[in-house]
């Protein structure tokens, strides 16, 4: 399966998805894990300019593209492939992010679904995990601020807006988690979901 993680900054994805991970490799799953932007020798250095906080005068569009290039490569270099090979893929982020974050909140809009119709070859999960919780309660838990991160808060509220629309439209592949909780309720609330939609889609447990 292509399982996704989503959810605005400081929503707990990192320690959930390494918990998640460990349940599935003791059922005897392979899974690899991997993030966007990055995942890749390519990726990560797309990562590392779209997050730099001196990057400040990137351009909406430019930031788009960026996302877009560094997702093509993921999805042809490393899911696709890990699929094809009977691995469970695990990703901290996929297109939900940008049509949120650049098609909502930097107002591009359906130009974000376009591209990345070409960049992702139609590559979507089969269940998404979107990690809800308030962004003024996120951004304080943030270790570090990146160029993202660095927005104020009234954008990152569009951003988790922007989620909860997503989830809405989606509501055979996003399920939304309440992410208030300790990391092993959150977990507890995955697991659960998780049991129930896998099962659902044929048990590819």
């Amino acid at each position: 399966m292509f399982l996704s993680f989503e959810g605005g900054d400081g929503s707990g994805k990192t320690t959930q998805i390494a918990l998640l991970a460990h349940l599935l490799e003791a059922q005897g799953q392979t899974v690899l894990l991997t993030r966007e932007p990055g995942g890749t020798p390519i990726g990560e250095r797309v990562r590392a300019l779209l997050l730099d906080p001196e990057c400040g005068e990137m351009t909406p569009v430019t930031e788009m593209l960026l996302y877009a290039a560094a997702r093509a490569q993921l999805a042809r270099e490393v899911i696709t492939p890990a699929l094809e090979a009977g691995k469970t893929v695990v990703t901290d982020r996929w297109l939900d992010s940008s049509l949120v974050y650049q098609g909502i909140a930097r107002g591009l809009g359906r130009a974000v679904a376009e591209v990345n119709r070409h960049a992702t070859g139609g590559l979507s999960p089969d269940i998404t995990f979107l990690l809800d919780i308030d962004p003024a309660v996120g951004l304080a838990r943030a270790q570090q601020h990146d160029r993202i991160e660095a927005e104020g808060l009234a954008w990152h509220q569009m951003v988790r807006e922007g989620f909860l629309s997503l989830a809405r439209k989606h509501p055979d592949r996003i399920v939304v988690i309440d992410a208030r909780g300790t990391p092993e309720e959150v977990h507890g609330q995955i697991v659960r979901q998780y049991e129930q939609r896998a099962g659902a889609q044929g048990g590819k447990e």
